[in-house]
């Protein structure tokens, strides 16, 4: 992965590379940020009580109205085989300023997308598939034989897509969730590579539908040697480790999110592998500790 580890230049603008490269093994991995998403508080837990909320966010040093989500995607390679787990919301957008650094990015960090053969979506919000649909990458980056793995049921499901499980939902939501999956299946349909429950994308690389955050939503696990990882993908966000029941309102069904949310935590609090995760702290790589039912995040410390 050399050319994606030791070359390209960082971006004009940028202070510091927003990438982050370590290996799984003989996967490497490369985290990139899209930047970050800035999101009104009270959708970060919508069954709490706002003086909790409030509270937890005070003691994390947060602002009480308004927080900023990371927006993480992973690059892998293994057996010969460049995959681009999920791509951002690709492009700067007034509700978004903050965000939409996809292409510059991974321009930076020296990665051709005529060099991806393989593209895995976790699910299809548009921070996810953004990447995607920003002008030329179809046409001139991403060939029509780029495979796109993603589960049955999160396709099956944005084709009469319903949001009635999730009456927290910011009225914005669902038509902005709505139009970006209209607009991938209308150009990538044909590329999607659907699967039931898990496949496998290259040696020791594993997507697996988990449901919850969306009816389809997946992780991606990486296992090479003895080394594990886990992309968690929107399973688990800032507040799910103290407080894995919170609903936040971007979950399609909230009870199946936390469910899912706990489960996860739990096997990996168990297991002690690593993670990475679309919506923590860039570069996200941590591990899960758990005493009880709260969980606690706990960084890894950085390798250079």
């Amino acid at each position: 992965m050399d050319s994606i580890t030791h070359t390209g230049r960082p971006g004009l603008d940028e202070l510091v590379p927003s990438r982050y490269a370590f290996r799984v093994g003989d996967i490497d991995v490369l985290v990139v940020s899209d930047g970050l998403l800035s999101l009104k508080t009270p959708n970060l837990a919508t069954n709490a009580e706002p003086a909790k909320v409030a509270g937890w966010l005070d003691d994390m040093f947060l602002p009480p109205d308004e927080m900023v989500w990371p927006l993480n995607v992973i690059v892998v390679r293994s057996g010969g085989r460049t995959i681009l787990i999920d791509s951002g919301l690709g492009q700067e957008q007034p509700k978004f300023a903050k965000a939409g650094r996809w292409a510059l990015r991974l321009e930076s960090a020296g990665i051709d997308l005529a060099s991806v053969t393989d593209v895995v979506l976790t699910h299809m919000h548009f921070d996810h598939v953004g990447g995607l649909l920003v002008e030329g990458v179809k046409e001139r980056l991403l060939r029509p034989d780029v495979p796109i793995h993603a589960a049955a049921a999160e396709a099956k499901f944005w084709a009469s897509p319903d949001f009635s499980h999730n009456a927290s939902m910011p009225v914005w939501f669902p038509d902005a969730a709505r139009s970006a999956a209209n607009r991938f299946l209308a150009d990538y349909g044909r590329q999607l590579r659907l699967f039931e429950a898990e496949h496998e994308v290259a040696p020791g690389v594993l997507v697996r539908r988990t449901g919850g955050h969306t009816v389809g939503h997946s992780v991606v696990h990486l296992a090479s040697g003895g080394d594990r990882l886990t992309f968690l993908g929107d399973a688990v966000l800032p507040a799910g480790f103290d407080h894995p029941d919170w609903y936040n309102a971007f979950e399609h069904d909230p009870e199946d999110a936390a469910r899912v949310r706990i489960g996860l935590l739990r096997e990996l609090a168990v297991t002690r592998e690593p993670l990475v995760a679309c919506h923590l702290p860039f570069p996200s790589l941590g591990r899960v500790a758990a005493a009880g039912d709260v969980f606690r995040f706990v960084p890894a410390y950085w390798e250079y």
